[in-house]
């Protein structure tokens, strides 16, 4: 691919681009903050920043919903940004590569190609590459042999369970188990146990606390509203409280793991047994959602080293060798 090339993994919660000049992967929050209905007030990090304490002038949202675009308008204006940024303000004529997840539908999968085509980035030629391979490449597999992988990516909103092998995808299935739910969970849980009302950010942080605050053997200090009194209040959250909230959702993502297991071929199903299972994504670092998998399935689980940005540099090893441009194809009849 040329040099002006970018690998673009669009996550719910995080947006990752991949520059071939820099060879280097951004990380954003993928957040806009819009005022006044019609004016860029702040992108990425700084519109997180403000997520949770903006007035009512101000608007700030994910423009991606369970792994699709759900605001196509606001993901354009994000993705031209983004991409002015990384060329300094100065857009250049560029190959883009997509990342799409599976288990979606063609008219959605077809958004992400428009999304690219439409944002004003100067797009030379637009490819998209199946979100599971992309994870596999980023894992360090080869996905062209003939081996059976396993690879669970738990994202924001969603977790996209799939079977590679020689390339492709034999087995997929998305579920709307993920991050978000794991935070909702949090929040009703010390809502029922403390009377106290919490915010998105700060059961995000509890999670990703998680492992921590048990090795520590303390609890989380959370700050929130006191349903009783309306006042502004301090409490100790015990470290089982948020994993008991979790159980329900962890319980889930297995018995999926399960299904798809139980419908894999038994070549494939032998590899997976030899090689365990890969777990990706933001969300996957949970406190004890890698254990419950194991136990739950039997099988050996390994956590990959860069959880959320491992799409983005299977993007970027199929933009930098030519062994894996055969993964990527156009949309429409575009030429390769």
């Amino acid at each position: 691919m040329a040099n002006n090339a970018f690998g673009i993994d669009l996550g719910t919660n995080n947006i990752k681009i991949y520059n071939r000049n820099e060879d280097h992967i951004l990380v954003e929050k993928n957040m806009i903050a819009i005022e006044n209905k019609n004016t860029l007030f702040a992108y990425g990090d700084s519109a997180f920043e403000m997520y949770e304490k903006a007035p009512g002038n101000i608007h700030i949202s994910y423009p991606l919903s369970n792994g699709v675009i759900a605001d196509i308008k606001n993901m354009e204006t994000l993705v031209k940004y983004f991409i002015s940024d990384l060329q300094k303000g100065s857009p250049k004529p560029a190959e883009f590569l997509i990342a799409v997840p599976t288990d979606v539908t063609e008219v959605e999968k077809r958004a992400f190609y428009d999304l690219i085509r439409d944002a004003n980035v100067k797009a030379r030629k637009i490819m998209v590459v199946e979100k599971a391979v992309a994870d596999g490449l980023g894992l360090e597999i080869d996905v062209k042999n003939s081996q059976g992988v396993l690879v669970v990516n738990v994202g924001y909103d969603t977790t996209e369970i799939s079977i590679l092998s020689l390339g492709g995808i034999v087995l997929s299935r998305l579920i709307k188990v993920g991050g978000a739910k794991f935070d909702d969970a949090i929040r009703t849980a010390v809502r029922k146990e403390f009377s106290l009302v919490i915010g998105g950010k700060t059961a995000e942080a509890v999670k990703i606390a998680l492992n921590e605050l048990e090795a520590e053997n303390r609890g989380a200090v959370v700050y929130g509203r006191d349903i009783v009194t309306g006042l502004p209040v301090e409490r100790e959250i015990p470290g089982n409280l948020v994993h008991a909230s979790l159980e329900e959702h962890f319980d889930t993502i297995v018995d999926n793991v399960k299904v798809i297991l139980e419908r894999t071929p038994p070549e494939l199903a032998a590899d997976i047994y030899r090689h365990g299972i890969y777990l990706t994504g933001g969300a996957s670092q949970t406190g004890h959602l890698a254990e419950r998998i194991a136990q739950g399935t039997g099988l050996r689980v390994n956590i990959s080293e860069n959880p959320i940005t491992s799409v983005a540099l299977g993007l970027a090893k199929i933009i930098k060798e030519d062994n894996y441009r055969s993964v990527a194809y156009a949309i429409e009849g575009m030429s390769k």
